[in-house]
Order: C-alpha cells, then sequence, then structure tokens
C-alpha cells in the first residue's frame, strides 16, 4: 500500500530532474520538442511528495508508444493515457515511485496548465506556503488513500489554475 508523504524542500530535487532528463532524451530523441520540470519537486522551498514530475511536449503522441520497451528498460513502467486523454504516462519506482514522465503532444492544453500552475507558485511564496501546508495535512490524514489525498488537493488546484491564467 503506497503512503503518502510530503517532505520538506530538497535542493537534490533539481538534480535528480536533470539526471532523468538525459535518460530520457536518450529514449526519445527526436520525438522531443521540449522537457519541463513541473509538479511541487519543481518549486524551490515548496513542500513536496519526493516524486519527480516531468512533463515532455512531443511532436507526435502517436509514436510514443513505440518506445515503451526502451522505457520499461530504464525502469519505468507504461501506464499509457491513464485517465486523461492525449497523455501518455510513465512511473518509475513501484510503490516507492520516484519518477512520473507525462506525454503530451506539443500544444495539448494541459502542457500551458501545467507550466502557469508551477510558474504562479515560484512567483507567489505565500500561496506555495499554504499549498504546502494543505498537502502536508492532507498527508497526515490520508496516509494510506491517495485518491482522497489527491482529491483535497483539487479544489486548491482549481483556484491557482484560474488565478494562473489572470497573469
Amino acid at each position: 500500500m503506497r503512503e503518502m508523504k510530503v517532505v520538506p524542500y530538497k535542493q537534490e530535487w533539481k538534480n535528480q530532474y536533470e539526471v532523468e532528463k538525459q535518460l530520457i532524451e536518450e529514449v526519445f530523441q527526436d520525438e522531443i520538442v521540449d522537457i519541463h520540470h513541473i509538479g511541487s519537486t519543481s518549486v524551490p522551498g515548496l513542500a513536496a511528495k519526493p516524486v519527480i514530475d516531468i512533463l515532455i511536449e512531443v511532436k507526435n503522441i502517436a509514436f510514443i508508444h513505440t518506445y515503451n520497451n526502451e522505457m520499461i528498460k530504464r525502469g519505468y513502467e507504461c501506464k499509457g493515457e491513464n485517465g486523461i486523454e492525449g497523455r501518455r504516462y510513465f512511473q518509475k519506482g513501484g510503490e516507492d515511485r520516484t519518477h512520473h514522465v507525462h506525454m503530451y503532444e506539443q500544444g495539448h492544453s494541459e502542457v500551458g496548465r501545467h507550466l502557469r500552475f508551477r510558474d504562479y507558485l515560484r512567483k507567489h511564496p505565500d500561496e506555495a506556503w499554504q499549498y504546502a501546508c494543505l498537502k502536508q495535512e492532507l498527508a497526515k490524514k490520508y496516509q494510506y488513500s491517495p485518491a482522497e489525498y489527491v482529491e483535497g488537493k483539487t479544489s486548491f488546484i482549481q483556484m491557482i489554475d484560474q488565478k494562473a491564467l489572470r497573469k
């Protein structure tokens, strides 16, 4: 059973992202348009689950499944769309996840949403702090219930998404 843990920000998360970015670039090479560090580990000072989220924009999402075996060799599970149309999702680390890779075709609306959310929190440390407190509270309350943890964050995330759209 997966345990929800939110820990203080760690400077090493940036380095972990850079290492994984190089590994992924070796796999997908010319398919990649851009790679971004997203999620809470990408916001300096923000407490987070210690999982590196990577967003990759690709030229054509229809070809990504042809790289599944290479991702498996590098320790990833290939999850297909995993509930989000137009996405390809990979996770690494099993129950103790270390990395999530979210792939979208260039121009997909989720790319902009993720980047706006990250950038807004980077520019608004007070709201990043509120988000960290909420996540810590939810992680304690729903320690073994990932779905309830995620649901508990939804309204805050939507509020930040709206504010980020107006900036």
